[in-house]
């Protein structure tokens, strides 16, 4: 069995569940959240509940998400952990616009520091497209990630990470700037990142899924629910199916780290909750018949 409770954020100590607060932003991760106060106190309640590893990006919003983490939030809590990422942009109507160039990411590193109110972000994803966009034409990947060297020479950032990525752009970063997360779409209904699990396991690098229950966009949530293998086994511990994905992820790596969103502190209370879940070999036998149905990338 793997630690349900604490783990790293590469050299940096963190509980295995934290919070990713892109839905704390308006419909489409664009504008404000319809009520703001409701959003702040979802914020408050994690922290009040130990959570110490907060995943945000200036472009929610773009700005709205940070700066509701700064107005609730700051002066930060000792030990908390601020993660980002950069690589896009957004325009007035909320439309996302290319802004991977090597100057383009350490502007967007300044644009978060400065809505966070911080003189050094814990890690900084380097978000790319290959995954979800292919056929668009990115910057030098090791330009980009020189860049964010840079920044990490000069003091303004202590990690980085990338995200959205293959297992080439993985292999290349840890053997070029040496990285302390990868963030990618993984889960019970989509493993088809299992590679990438895999070389993070080599090399001791956390690993932050994204779409942890699959895509809400797609139907994950649903067809968890009506799995019998996940459904039996949330029958037999008195939980949720939703509960039992990310128990069940918690299983696959020590270093694997959770941050699923909400806006509703009873559902952050849900979520915290997990980490009491402790599945056992016949629960995880059960889980791996689990048809894999990948829904979004």
């Amino acid at each position: 069995m793997t630690d349900q409770s604490t783990s790293f954020l590469g050299h940096l100590p963190v509980r295995r569940i934290g919070f990713g607060a892109m839905q704390l932003a308006g419909p489409g991760v664009f504008g404000p959240p319809a009520d703001p106060d409701a959003a702040r106190a979802v914020l408050r309640r994690a922290v009040e509940l130990g959570v110490d590893h907060i995943d945000t990006a200036q472009f929610y919003g773009p700005d709205v998400v940070n700066d509701l983490i700064r107005e609730t939030l700051h002066p930060y809590p000792e030990g908390l952990r601020l993660v980002t990422k950069v690589g896009a942009t957004r325009d007035d109507t909320g439309a996302w616009l290319p802004g991977a160039e090597p100057a383009d990411l350490k502007h967007q590193v300044e644009q978060n520091l400065r809505s966070l109110s911080v003189e050094r972000i814990d890690l900084v994803n380097l978000r790319r497209f290959e995954r979800d966009d292919p056929d668009r034409v990115e910057p030098a990947l090791e330009d980009q990630l020189g860049a964010l060297a840079d920044l990490r020479d000069e003091g303004k950032i202590d990690m980085i990470g990338v995200s959205s990525v293959h297992a080439a752009t993985v292999r290349t970063a840890i053997e070029t700037v040496g990285i302390g997360e990868v963030q990618n779409p993984f889960s019970i209904l989509d493993r088809s990142d299992a590679e990438v699990l895999d070389l993070c396991r080599e090399h001791q690098v956390s690993y932050v899924p994204y779409f942890p229950l699959g895509s809400a966009f797609t139907g994950g949530p649903a067809a968890l629910a009506a799995d019998p293998q996940v459904a039996a086994v949330a029958t037999k511990h008195g939980v949720s199916p939703s509960q039992v994905a990310l128990g069940w992820l918690l299983a696959q790596y020590d270093r694997l780290l959770l941050i699923p969103g909400t806006s509703s502190v009873a559902h952050l209370e849900e979520n915290l909750a997990v980490a009491d879940i402790h599945l056992d070999d016949d629960d995880l036998v059960a889980l791996d018949k689990v048809e894999p149905r990948p829904v979004g990338h």
